[in-house]
């Protein structure tokens, strides 16, 4: 029996690292072993669609707009990371938003063949995949930014 098509599991190189992208979190946090009601970081690939899923505080507009590999924690509680550009960028804007992941069992270290068992779609180019660090995590208060990661 196949899956519905925004259930699946795509492996791809994000802008950052190795990662499991998908529309649906329970899908990913099943494939991470990880507990679902834990929230999974959202990436688009504009920022006029960043907008509908968090409103960005004033203050730090300048610096949301500017930033490139960088996720920000919104006071909604919600993580949006804005890829505008790139190979990942190109793939994104098939979708309004994906969860995203690194392609990794919950806090262990990447392995390519679990990662590659747990994808139903592997997204590759001719670079094919590698780990790398992750992007930072910034929240974003009212009155103050924290550098979470």
């Amino acid at each position: 029996m196949q899956r519905r098509r925004d259930t699946w599991i795509y492996l791809a190189q994000t802008d950052t690292t190795v990662g499991f992208l998908s529309k649906d979190p329970t899908m990913l946090a099943k494939a991470k072993n990880r507990d679902s009601s834990q929230p999974f970081l959202r990436c688009v690939n504009r920022l006029y669609k960043q907008k509908r899923l968090a409103r960005t505080p004033k203050k730090y507009r300048t610096l949301v707009r500017r930033s490139h590999k960088t996720t920000f924690l919104y006071p909604n509680k919600e993580a949006i990371r804005v890829v505008s550009r790139g190979r990942h960028a190109h793939f994104l804007a098939k979708f309004d938003f994906l969860y995203s992941s690194s392609a990794n069992a919950h806090q262990s270290p990447y392995e390519a063949s679990y990662a590659y068992q747990q994808a139903d779609i592997l997204i590759e180019d001719n670079l094919g995949h590698h780990d790398t660090p992750p992007s930072p995590i910034i929240k974003l208060g009212r009155k103050r930014k924290k550098l979470l990661r």
